[in-house]
């Protein structure tokens, strides 16, 4: 996918998976997100006494990000995003947190923001490549326009 594809598709969803190092098998998430059309995307944690997902997030490792969209097995699409992560200060943070309100989010997630405490994450673009494809499936030829 080409660069303006790879933001567009990433502005129009919000909901991802989160990949991070660990000293074993990667840990993986799912995430509501909010991208902000440049190179930055904005997660909001829920974090609890022993957050192992805000730890791994504060190490200095590169984190992965995977958005998706599979509509049919011949058409689909796919964004991987490389970068670091780092928790939003205060009023930087603020300032962001509205538009993270707007990212879909199942219900249960919402009543728990409301309850517990909470950190901004951003993860700062460093690499991102996007996959798609809309081919037929097998059988289907395009009408030969010259018969």
């Amino acid at each position: 996918m080409a660069e303006q594809a790879v933001r567009e598709f990433l502005a129009s969803h919000s909901v991802g998976v989160l990949g991070l190092a660990t000293d074993g098998a990667p840990s993986l998430r799912p995430m509501s997100f909010w991208f902000d059309g440049e190179e930055h995307l904005y997660m909001l944690y829920v974090l609890g006494s022993d957050s192992r997902k805000a730890a791994l997030s504060d190490r200095d490792e590169p984190a992965r990000f995977l958005v998706y969209s599979a509509e049919t097995p011949f058409s689909w699409r796919s964004v991987l995003v490389t970068g670091q992560l780092r928790e939003v200060p205060g009023e930087e943070a603020d300032s962001v947190r509205e538009s993270l309100e707007e990212v879909w989010r199942p219900e249960a997630f919402r009543a728990v923001v409301e309850r517990g405490e909470t950190a901004v994450y951003e993860l700062a673009v460093e690499d991102w490549s996007g996959l798609e494809s809309s081919g037929l499936p097998p059988g289907f030829e395009p009408a030969d326009e010259g018969a």
